[in-house]
């Protein structure tokens, strides 16, 4: 039975902008976080901050709330996921966190000072709190004119929360000279703070991940998964190892991971960063369709800023997107959107699902389509009755006013889950296998 970590509350930010994928690891750690199969942390104990919402005056909004309602008993993890600079001036070095929407002429008046950071950190009264940082990300937001910029992993600052008692950590995604590696579903860094969060690299096996425990196994696996080019660094030599949060609700029972892609990691940082590969799909939409003799990246969606490629700095203020240096022709056009899951258009083909409909009404359509031929597969009863269960809870969730997120996703991966052990008949089997994981993408993108 799992039961829930009342004292855990987190702030998780998601800059965006050039760095989309910061949204997705921002959302993963408020996900498995919000988890009651999995950390628990009370729903609306957890504030979580992307893109637009991740703007600098909505960052020293949320570490205020967070402040006022926590308590000195509280567990608080902070995590940041986008651009950090020092900036050398004649005057000594500043360090800022970049939210979105800065304006890089106007640093001191868009992005987050170092001390700004660190005072709003202070300002928390728990007395076990974590930092987390993923700040060294490739490409940037443009040049600041008369300041020189550096790219940097940690405020210097923020290390003054250290003093204020033994229940202080600070993890960082990488050296000083080092980048961030991204990757799908999730970052390096990111995707190893999930895994130590479901229970992976736990020193006990009693329920609950320890401050420890996450640094650690950060530090074990991001090198092995960047060709020993990313090492997180972490400062909690004074802490205690306190317990961050359950990893199985309380339970001490594994529950695994809560996404069931294979994780990938970019060959180099910033590879797959505003890049997106249509080969072989017929796509319609805001999403762009391009054609001809390009040999480089695309950028598509709409831009706040300037982005950075190859050295050069692109002011896409107000655009749709942009092609980078391509090497002959280009076609491109914008259109109506349809979201395609499984294996793209296939024709005569049992193995692809296509999603039909919008919103909540298509969602809730295809949720029960996927339970009608749930219930005419081969499979064995009990599955079926544990797979009809966990869209049944998903049903009953999505009817409600404020649908509980973090429910639906775990029960459609739970779902997901069980079909990926299943066996049975191959096609039927993957028809299933499809349907499920499309109902999870979908919703992530509706829910979230």
């Amino acid at each position: 039975m799992s039961s829930s970590f009342q004292s855990g509350h987190a702030l998780l930010i998601g800059a965006g902008a050039d760095l989309a994928f910061t949204v997705d690891d921002a959302r993963g750690i408020a996900d498995i976080l919000k988890d009651p199969e999995r950390c628990a942390y009370p729903a609306e104990q957890v504030e979580l901050l992307t893109g637009e919402g991740a703007s600098r005056q909505a960052v020293l909004d949320a570490l205020d709330r967070l402040a006022k309602r926590s308590d000195e008993s509280s567990t608080a993890v902070v995590y940041f996921s986008g651009h950090g600079y020092r900036a050398s001036t004649p005057i000594g070095d500043a360090y800022f966190l970049i939210p979105f929407g800065v304006d890089m002429g106007r640093l001191k008046d868009t992005a987050i000072s170092g001390s700004e950071f660190a005072a709003k950190l202070q300002a928390i009264r728990a007395k076990k709190l974590m930092l987390l940082l993923d700040c060294c990300h490739a490409g940037g937001v443009g040049m600041a004119k008369g300041l020189e910029l550096a790219k940097s992993p940690l405020p210097p600052e923020a290390l003054q929360i250290l003093e204020a008692g033994r229940g202080r950590v600070i993890i960082a995604s990488c050296m000083d000279s080092e980048l961030s590696y991204g990757g799908k579903p999730y970052s390096a860094f990111t995707l190893a703070l999930i895994e130590a969060l479901s229970g992976r690299g736990a020193s006990k096996q009693d329920g609950f991940v320890r401050a420890a425990d996450l640094a650690l196994y950060a530090r074990e696996k991001v090198p092995g998964r960047t060709k020993g080019r990313q090492h997180p660094i972490m400062h909690f030599e004074e802490a205690d190892n306190f317990e961050i949060a359950y990893y199985a609700g309380g339970e001490a029972k594994h529950k695994g991971l809560p996404f069931t892609e294979e994780p990938e990691i970019e060959p180099e940082p910033g590879a797959w960063s505003g890049v997106f590969d249509q080969r072989g799909q017929t796509v319609h939409g805001p999403q762009t369709n391009i054609a001809g003799g390009v040999d480089g990246p695309v950028f598509s969606g709409q831009f706040s800023g300037p982005v950075a490629m190859g050295g050069e700095a692109i002011d896409m203020r107000g655009s749709m997107g942009a092609i980078y240096k391509p090497t002959g022709r280009v076609e491109q056009q914008f259109g109506d959107r349809i979201e395609i899951h499984g294996d793209g258009n296939v024709i005569g083909s049992g193995s692809a699902a296509v999603l039909k409909g919008g919103g909540l009404e298509g969602f809730m359509k295809d949720l029960e389509s996927l339970r009608q031929a749930l219930q005419q597969a081969d499979l064995d009863e009990d599955k079926i009755q544990a797979i009809d269960s966990d869209l049944e809870s998903v049903q009953a969730q999505a009817r409600k006013e404020r649908p509980n997120r973090a429910v639906i996703m775990s029960k459609l991966r739970s779902a997901a889950e069980i079909l990926a052990a299943a066996e049975g008949s191959a096609g039927a089997i993957e028809r299933l296998q499809s349907l499920a994981s499309a109902l999870l993408s979908m919703a992530g993108k509706l829910f979230g």
